[in-house]
Protein backbone atom coordinates (compact mmCIF):
# COMPACT_ATOMS: atom_id res chain seq x y z
CA UNK A 1 0.00 0.00 0.00
CA UNK A 2 1.14 3.54 -0.78
CA UNK A 3 -0.44 5.08 2.31
CA UNK A 4 1.99 6.45 4.89
CA UNK A 5 1.09 5.74 8.52
CA UNK A 6 2.71 8.71 10.23
CA UNK A 7 2.30 9.84 13.84
CA UNK A 8 -1.01 11.44 14.94
CA UNK A 9 -1.39 13.06 18.35
CA UNK A 10 -4.99 11.83 18.75
CA UNK A 11 -3.81 8.21 18.68
CA UNK A 12 -1.40 8.51 21.58
CA UNK A 13 -2.35 7.22 25.03
CA UNK A 14 -0.35 10.03 26.65
CA UNK A 15 -2.15 12.78 24.71
CA UNK A 16 -4.28 14.76 27.23
CA UNK A 17 -7.95 13.84 27.05
CA UNK A 18 -9.11 17.47 27.26
CA UNK A 19 -7.02 18.42 24.20
CA UNK A 20 -8.31 15.37 22.31
CA UNK A 21 -11.84 16.52 23.16
CA UNK A 22 -11.16 20.05 21.85
CA UNK A 23 -10.00 18.57 18.55
CA UNK A 24 -12.95 16.19 18.19
CA UNK A 25 -15.37 18.97 19.19
CA UNK A 26 -14.02 21.07 16.32
CA UNK A 27 -14.38 18.20 13.85
CA UNK A 28 -17.98 17.66 14.97
CA UNK A 29 -18.79 21.36 14.61
CA UNK A 30 -17.24 21.58 11.15
CA UNK A 31 -18.93 18.40 9.94
CA UNK A 32 -22.36 19.65 10.93
CA UNK A 33 -21.96 23.20 9.64
CA UNK A 34 -20.42 22.16 6.31
CA UNK A 35 -22.86 19.25 5.82
CA UNK A 36 -19.95 17.23 4.49
CA UNK A 37 -21.87 13.94 4.65
CA UNK A 38 -24.74 15.02 2.42
CA UNK A 39 -23.49 12.85 -0.53
CA UNK A 40 -23.58 9.65 1.52
CA UNK A 41 -27.18 9.81 2.77
CA UNK A 42 -28.33 7.27 0.12
CA UNK A 43 -25.50 4.93 1.15
CA UNK A 44 -26.50 5.02 4.83
CA UNK A 45 -30.15 4.42 3.91
CA UNK A 46 -29.14 1.48 1.70
CA UNK A 47 -27.02 0.01 4.48
CA UNK A 48 -29.87 0.25 7.00
CA UNK A 49 -32.39 -1.19 4.55
CA UNK A 50 -30.21 -4.13 3.53
CA UNK A 51 -29.43 -4.80 7.19
CA UNK A 52 -33.11 -4.64 8.16
CA UNK A 53 -32.33 -2.31 11.07
CA UNK A 54 -33.03 1.22 12.26
CA UNK A 55 -30.01 1.16 14.62
CA UNK A 56 -26.60 2.74 13.92
CA UNK A 57 -23.66 1.78 16.13
CA UNK A 58 -21.09 4.52 15.53
CA UNK A 59 -17.51 3.44 16.25
CA UNK A 60 -14.63 5.80 17.03
CA UNK A 61 -17.19 8.60 17.30
CA UNK A 62 -14.81 11.29 18.53
CA UNK A 63 -17.12 14.22 19.28
CA UNK A 64 -20.04 12.72 17.39
CA UNK A 65 -18.85 13.76 13.94
CA UNK A 66 -21.41 15.24 11.60
CA UNK A 67 -24.12 12.96 12.91
CA UNK A 68 -26.45 15.67 14.23
CA UNK A 69 -27.12 17.09 10.77
CA UNK A 70 -27.01 13.66 9.15
CA UNK A 71 -29.45 12.34 11.75
CA UNK A 72 -32.02 15.04 10.95
CA UNK A 73 -31.85 14.20 7.26
CA UNK A 74 -32.13 10.44 7.82
CA UNK A 75 -35.08 10.80 10.20
CA UNK A 76 -37.15 12.35 7.42
CA UNK A 77 -37.49 8.87 5.95
CA UNK A 78 -36.45 6.73 8.95
CA UNK A 79 -38.30 8.31 11.93
CA UNK A 80 -37.47 5.35 14.20
CA UNK A 81 -33.71 5.75 13.69
CA UNK A 82 -31.51 5.14 16.76
CA UNK A 83 -27.82 6.06 16.99
CA UNK A 84 -25.37 4.90 19.66
CA UNK A 85 -22.05 6.76 19.96
CA UNK A 86 -18.94 4.86 21.09
CA UNK A 87 -15.21 5.48 21.21
CA UNK A 88 -12.00 4.02 22.54
CA UNK A 89 -11.53 7.43 24.25
CA UNK A 90 -15.16 8.54 24.76
CA UNK A 91 -15.75 12.31 24.73
CA UNK A 92 -18.53 12.22 27.32
CA UNK A 93 -19.31 15.96 27.36
CA UNK A 94 -19.69 15.99 23.57
CA UNK A 95 -21.81 12.83 23.67
CA UNK A 96 -24.07 14.38 26.31
CA UNK A 97 -24.48 17.53 24.24
CA UNK A 98 -25.36 15.51 21.15
CA UNK A 99 -27.94 13.50 23.10
CA UNK A 100 -29.47 16.69 24.51
CA UNK A 101 -30.02 17.97 20.96
CA UNK A 102 -31.52 14.78 19.54
CA UNK A 103 -33.43 12.30 21.69
CA UNK A 104 -32.74 9.32 19.44
CA UNK A 105 -29.04 9.39 20.34
CA UNK A 106 -27.48 7.30 23.06
CA UNK A 107 -23.85 6.72 24.02
CA UNK A 108 -21.60 4.40 25.96
CA UNK A 109 -19.21 5.69 28.60
CA UNK A 110 -17.07 2.53 28.46
CA UNK A 111 -14.14 2.29 26.05
CA UNK A 112 -15.19 0.42 22.89
CA UNK A 113 -12.55 -1.07 20.59
CA UNK A 114 -13.68 -0.98 16.94
CA UNK A 115 -11.61 -4.14 16.34
CA UNK A 116 -13.63 -6.15 18.85
CA UNK A 117 -17.12 -4.73 19.26
CA UNK A 118 -19.27 -6.28 22.02
CA UNK A 119 -21.79 -8.72 20.56
CA UNK A 120 -24.71 -6.96 22.25
CA UNK A 121 -24.16 -3.86 20.09
CA UNK A 122 -26.22 -4.73 17.04
CA UNK A 123 -27.02 -2.57 14.04
CA UNK A 124 -25.23 -0.91 11.13
CA UNK A 125 -21.70 -0.12 12.28
CA UNK A 126 -20.36 3.21 11.03
CA UNK A 127 -17.02 4.98 11.09
CA UNK A 128 -16.71 8.64 10.13
CA UNK A 129 -13.22 10.10 9.63
CA UNK A 130 -11.66 7.37 11.76
CA UNK A 131 -10.80 4.36 9.60
CA UNK A 132 -7.46 5.91 8.58
CA UNK A 133 -6.31 5.76 12.22
CA UNK A 134 -5.86 2.00 11.90
CA UNK A 135 -2.90 0.23 10.26
CA UNK A 136 -3.89 -2.41 7.66
CA UNK A 137 -3.81 -5.31 10.14
CA UNK A 138 -6.15 -3.46 12.52
CA UNK A 139 -8.35 -2.19 9.69
CA UNK A 140 -8.80 -5.77 8.48
CA UNK A 141 -9.60 -6.81 12.04
CA UNK A 142 -12.40 -4.20 12.17
CA UNK A 143 -13.91 -5.55 8.95
CA UNK A 144 -13.34 -9.18 9.96
CA UNK A 145 -15.08 -8.59 13.28
CA UNK A 146 -18.11 -7.26 11.40
CA UNK A 147 -18.17 -10.39 9.23
CA UNK A 148 -17.69 -12.72 12.19
CA UNK A 149 -20.68 -11.18 13.97
CA UNK A 150 -22.87 -10.93 10.83
CA UNK A 151 -22.85 -7.15 11.17
CA UNK A 152 -23.04 -4.56 8.41
CA UNK A 153 -20.39 -1.84 8.32
CA UNK A 154 -20.05 1.53 6.61
CA UNK A 155 -16.83 3.57 6.52
CA UNK A 156 -16.57 7.20 5.38
CA UNK A 157 -13.55 9.49 4.88
CA UNK A 158 -13.60 13.05 3.51
CA UNK A 159 -9.82 13.45 3.18
CA UNK A 160 -7.55 11.59 0.77
CA UNK A 161 -4.02 11.57 -0.62
CA UNK A 162 -4.46 14.46 -3.04
CA UNK A 163 -3.19 18.01 -3.47
CA UNK A 164 -6.70 19.39 -2.91
CA UNK A 165 -7.05 17.54 0.39
CA UNK A 166 -3.61 18.58 1.60
CA UNK A 167 -4.30 22.24 0.79
CA UNK A 168 -7.54 22.05 2.77
CA UNK A 169 -5.65 20.60 5.74
CA UNK A 170 -3.00 23.32 5.54
CA UNK A 171 -5.77 25.91 5.86
CA UNK A 172 -7.46 24.10 8.76
CA UNK A 173 -5.93 26.32 11.52
CA UNK A 174 -7.88 29.24 10.05
CA UNK A 175 -11.10 27.23 10.39
CA UNK A 176 -10.24 26.40 14.01
CA UNK A 177 -9.62 30.06 14.88
CA UNK A 178 -12.84 31.23 13.22
CA UNK A 179 -15.00 28.43 14.60
CA UNK A 180 -13.88 28.18 18.22
CA UNK A 181 -16.16 30.91 19.72
CA UNK A 182 -19.21 29.05 18.37
CA UNK A 183 -18.32 25.51 19.49
CA UNK A 184 -20.43 24.11 22.32
CA UNK A 185 -20.22 23.26 25.12
CA UNK A 186 -18.29 26.48 25.81
CA UNK A 187 -15.03 25.85 27.64
CA UNK A 188 -12.55 28.48 28.75
CA UNK A 189 -9.73 25.98 28.14
CA UNK A 190 -10.71 25.76 24.47
CA UNK A 191 -10.25 29.54 24.19
CA UNK A 192 -6.94 29.40 26.05
CA UNK A 193 -5.45 26.60 23.94
CA UNK A 194 -6.69 28.05 20.66
CA UNK A 195 -5.74 31.73 20.95
CA UNK A 196 -3.31 32.31 23.81
CA UNK A 197 -1.46 29.00 23.53
CA UNK A 198 -2.39 27.82 19.98
CA UNK A 199 -1.96 24.11 20.57
CA UNK A 200 -5.35 23.08 19.14
CA UNK A 201 -4.86 24.73 15.70
CA UNK A 202 -1.41 23.16 15.42
CA UNK A 203 -2.70 19.71 16.41
CA UNK A 204 -5.55 19.97 13.88
CA UNK A 205 -3.03 21.01 11.22
CA UNK A 206 -0.59 18.17 11.92
CA UNK A 207 -3.17 15.44 12.39
CA UNK A 208 -5.12 16.66 9.34
CA UNK A 209 -2.12 16.48 7.02
CA UNK A 210 -1.12 13.10 8.43
CA UNK A 211 -4.72 11.86 8.02
CA UNK A 212 -4.54 12.63 4.31
CA UNK A 213 -1.42 10.51 3.94
CA UNK A 214 -2.98 7.72 6.03
CA UNK A 215 -6.32 7.47 4.20
CA UNK A 216 -7.01 4.25 2.31
CA UNK A 217 -7.74 4.69 -1.39
CA UNK A 218 -10.56 2.84 -3.15
CA UNK A 219 -8.01 0.34 -4.46
CA UNK A 220 -6.52 -0.21 -1.01
CA UNK A 221 -9.92 -0.72 0.61
CA UNK A 222 -10.66 -3.34 -2.04
CA UNK A 223 -7.38 -5.05 -1.15
CA UNK A 224 -8.39 -5.11 2.53
CA UNK A 225 -11.75 -6.69 1.71
CA UNK A 226 -10.35 -9.41 -0.57
CA UNK A 227 -8.03 -10.61 2.22
CA UNK A 228 -10.86 -11.29 4.69
CA UNK A 229 -12.29 -14.68 5.65
CA UNK A 230 -15.93 -15.06 4.62
CA UNK A 231 -15.85 -11.95 2.45
CA UNK A 232 -17.84 -13.72 -0.30
CA UNK A 233 -20.80 -13.84 2.09
CA UNK A 234 -21.01 -10.05 1.91
CA UNK A 235 -21.93 -7.46 -0.69
CA UNK A 236 -19.24 -4.78 -0.80
CA UNK A 237 -19.60 -1.28 -2.21
CA UNK A 238 -16.38 0.71 -2.31
CA UNK A 239 -16.12 4.02 -4.10
CA UNK A 240 -16.37 7.78 -3.89
CA UNK A 241 -19.55 9.86 -3.51
CA UNK A 242 -18.47 13.33 -4.60
CA UNK A 243 -15.79 14.22 -2.01
CA UNK A 244 -16.41 11.26 0.34
CA UNK A 245 -14.59 7.94 0.10
CA UNK A 246 -16.76 5.11 1.34
CA UNK A 247 -16.99 1.39 2.01
CA UNK A 248 -20.28 -0.41 2.67
CA UNK A 249 -20.39 -4.09 3.59
CA UNK A 250 -23.72 -5.87 4.05
CA UNK A 251 -24.56 -9.52 4.57
CA UNK A 252 -25.89 -11.23 1.43
CA UNK A 253 -29.49 -12.42 1.54
CA UNK A 254 -29.89 -15.86 -0.01
CA UNK A 255 -33.33 -16.54 -1.39
CA UNK A 256 -34.46 -20.12 -0.84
Amino acid sequence: MNRIHLFEFEDQDWFPQFLRNYVTDFLQFLSNKAKIYKPIIPIIKRGLLKSNTNQIIDLASGGGGGLLWLNRELQKEIPELKITLTDFYPNISAFELTKSKAGNFDFLTDSIDARNVPSNLTGLRTQFLSFHHFIPEDAKQILQNAINTNSSIAVFEVQERSVQSLVAMLLSPVSVILSTPFIRPFKIGRILFTYLIPIVPLIVLWDGVVSSFRTYSVKEMNELVTSLEGTIEYDWEIGKAKNVLYLLGTKKHINN
